[in-house]
C-alpha cells in the first residue's frame, strides 16, 4: 500500500519501532522490513526513515504471517484474503479503539482458515467482519494470544504479556507495562541489562514487588530472544 494511502487509516495511539514491533508480533525483523519495502504491510504510524508500527499493525503482521504459511487444507489457504489490506487494517484498528476494554480476560481477535476476522468477549457473540454475527469456530486463530510461527520466535499475548503485565494501545504508546502503573517493562529490562539484579531494581521501584519485576524481566528476555532467534 503506497504511503500516501496511510492518511485514510485510523489514527493510532500506539507506536513501535521496528525491533519492538517484530519482537511483539513474533515475526522476524527481516520479514518486517521486507513487507514494508514491498508494500505488503506498511507501518501505519510512520513510513519515514524511522519507521513505526501501530498496535493494529502487530495484528496485521500476525495475520499475514499466518495466511502465508502452508495450511493442512491445501495450497489455496496460503493466499491472502480477498478483502484489501486497507480494509483489513481498518477493521483491526477497532482493537485499538477499544482501549482499556482490551484488558478484559475474554477479549479475542481471531482469524479463521478462510481469512475471516472475528472479535469477541466473554459476554458478546463473535462479530464477523463484513457484517453479521457468527458463532465461534474451533479452528480459528486468536491473534491476541501468544503467536509462534517461526522456530524459537514466540510473540507474547498482546493484551496480557504476563500475569501482572498489560498492553493497552492508548497508554504509554502501547508499550508493555506493569498493571496499574506507568512503569514500562522495557525500563526494567534495561536495568537488568546494565547488571542490576531484581533486588537492586526493587530498591529503585520499591512499590513494584518482586513478582512484577521478575515478570517484566521474563518478558524482555523473551522479546530479546525473538530478535536473536530470527536473526
Amino acid at each position: 500500500m503506497p504511503p500516501e494511502k496511510l492518511r485514510s487509516l485510523p489514527r493510532t495511539s500506539a507506536s513501535y519501532p521496528a525491533e519492538r514491533a517484530a519482537a511483539l508480533a513474533g515475526v522476524p525483523i527481516s520479514t518486517l522490513y521486507y513487507w514494508a519495502r514491498t508494500g505488503l504491510v506498511v507501518p501505519s504510524v510512520s513510513f519515514q526513515k524511522v519507521k513505526r508500527w501501530s498496535y493494529a499493525d502487530l495484528l496485521v503482521l500476525r495475520l499475514v504471517d499466518w495466511l502465508r504459511k502452508d495450511k493442512p487444507r491445501g495450497d489455496e489457504e496460503r493466499d491472502l484474503p480477498r478483502a484489501s489490506m486497507t480494509r483489513i487494517r481498518r477493521e483491526l484498528a477497532r482493537a485499538e479503539e477499544l482501549g482499556e476494554r482490551l484488558m478484559d480476560i475474554g477479549f479475542t481477535v481471531e482469524v479463521d482458515p478462510a481469512g475471516r476476522l472475528h472479535f469477541g468477549t466473554v459476554t458478546e457473540k463473535w462479530v464477523e467482519l463484513g457484517g453479521g454475527i457468527r458463532q465461534y469456530e474451533a479452528d480459528a486463530l486468536d491473534l491476541i494470544q501468544p503467536f509462534e510461527m517461526h522456530l524459537g520466535v514466540i510473540g507474547p499475548n498482546l493484551v496480557r504479556p504476563g500475569e501482572t503485565l498489560r498492553i493497552i494501545p492508548g497508554k504509554l504508546s502501547g508499550e508493555p507495562h506493569v498493571e496499574e502503573t506507568r512503569i514500562q517493562t522495557q525500563a526494567i529490562g534495561a536495568l537488568e541489562a546494565r547488571g542490576l539484579d531484581p533486588a537492586s531494581i526493587l530498591e529503585l521501584y520499591p512499590d513494584l514487588g518482586v513478582e512484577n519485576v521478575t515478570a517484566a524481566i521474563r518478558l524482555e528476555r523473551r522479546l530479546a530472544e525473538n530478535l536473536h532467534e530470527a536473526a
